[in-house]
C-alpha cells in the first residue's frame, strides 16, 4: 500500500497504485494517477490530469501539470494543452516544472529547476540539465544530453543522441516580438541526429544543423550547417569535414 505522510495532502478522487511514497507538504490533486514505486518529495504539487508512471522519482518542490499563463496573441497558445504524461523510471529533480500537455518518456531525468513547457516532448533516457527551458511544442529524442542553462525555443525538433552544451540560446522569432505583423510565423531550429552543440553556442531561427555535424563553443550560427561538418566563429564559417569517428571535440 501507499505510504503517504500525515503532512501531505492526497485528494479524494487522485489515484495512487502500490508502494507510493508522498513525503510531508506535497499536494496531489484529483484526477492525478500516481504509478507503483513512485516517490513524491516534500512540498510537491501534482495537478489534475497528470499521469505519472511507475519507479518515478519527484523529487522536492517540484510542479507538475501547470497550466500555461499566456498573454493575448501569444504565439504559443494552442487550445487545450491536454495531460501531462509521465513514463517510468522518470526523475524530475527540485525546484523543476513540467506543464500540462507534455510527454515525458521513459528514464528521463529533468534537472533541477528545469522548465518544460506545454507540449513539448521528451524522449526516452534524455537528460535535461539545471536551470533549462524545453520550450512549448518542441520535440526532443531520444538518447539526447542537454546540459546546463539550454534554451530550447518553441517548435525545436532534436533528433535522437544529440549533445547540447551548457548555455545554448536557440531564437524562433526573426522579428523579435512582431511575428504577427510578418508573413513568416515563428521558426524553430532543427537538430539531427548526432550532432553535437558546444557551449554558449546562439542559433538563429530557423537554422539545420545536419547529422553528426559539430558547432564549436561560442559560435553564432545564422545558416544551415552540413552533415559531417565542423563549424565556429561569429558568425559560423565551415572550417574541415568531419570523419565518422567518435571522439571529435569541441
Amino acid at each position: 500500500m501507499a505510504e503517504i505522510s500525515l503532512a501531505a495532502h492526497v485528494a479524494p478522487g487522485a489515484v495512487l497504485f502500490p508502494e507510493v511514497a508522498v513525503a510531508p507538504g506535497a499536494v496531489i490533486h484529483a484526477g492525478a494517477e500516481i504509478g507503483a514505486g513512485t516517490v513524491i518529495g516534500s512540498c510537491t504539487v501534482i495537478h489534475a490530469g497528470v499521469r505519472v508512471g511507475a519507479g518515478c522519482t519527484i523529487e522536492d518542490s517540484v510542479v507538475l501539470g501547470k497550466r500555461p499563463r499566456l498573454r493575448p496573441g501569444s504565439g504559443a497558445a494552442a487550445g487545450e494543452p491536454g495531460a501531462l504524461v509521465i513514463g517510468d523510471g522518470v526523475t524530475v529533480c527540485c525546484g523543476a516544472v513540467v506543464y500540462a500537455g507534455a510527454s515525458i518518456a521513459d528514464r528521463v531525468i529533468i534537472g533541477d529547476q528545469t522548465q518544460v513547457r506545454e507540449r513539448a516532448v521528451i524522449g526516452e533516457r534524455s537528460v535535461v540539465g539545471r536551470g533549462s527551458c524545453v520550450d512549448f511544442g518542441a520535440r526532443v529524442g531520444a538518447c539526447v544530453l542537454i546540459q546546463t542553462d539550454v534554451c530550447v525555443t518553441g517548435g525545436t525538433v532534436v533528433e535522437d543522441d544529440v549533445f547540447i552544451g551548457p548555455s545554448l540560446i536557440s531564437l524562433d522569432d526573426d522579428t523579435a516580438g512582431r511575428w504577427q505583423d510578418s508573413q513568416m510565423g515563428p521558426r524553430g531550429v532543427t537538430l539531427r541526429r548526432g550532432c553535437r552543440i558546444g557551449g554558449g553556442v546562439t542559433l538563429m531561427p530557423g537554422v539545420e544543423i545536419g547529422e553528426d555535424a559539430m558547432v564549436a563553443a561560442g559560435s553564432l550560427v545564422t545558416c544551415d550547417v552540413a552533415a559531417r561538418s565542423l563549424v565556429m566563429g561569429r558568425p559560423a564559417r565551415f572550417e574541415r569535414e568531419l570523419q565518422p569517428v567518435a571522439g571529435e571535440l569541441v
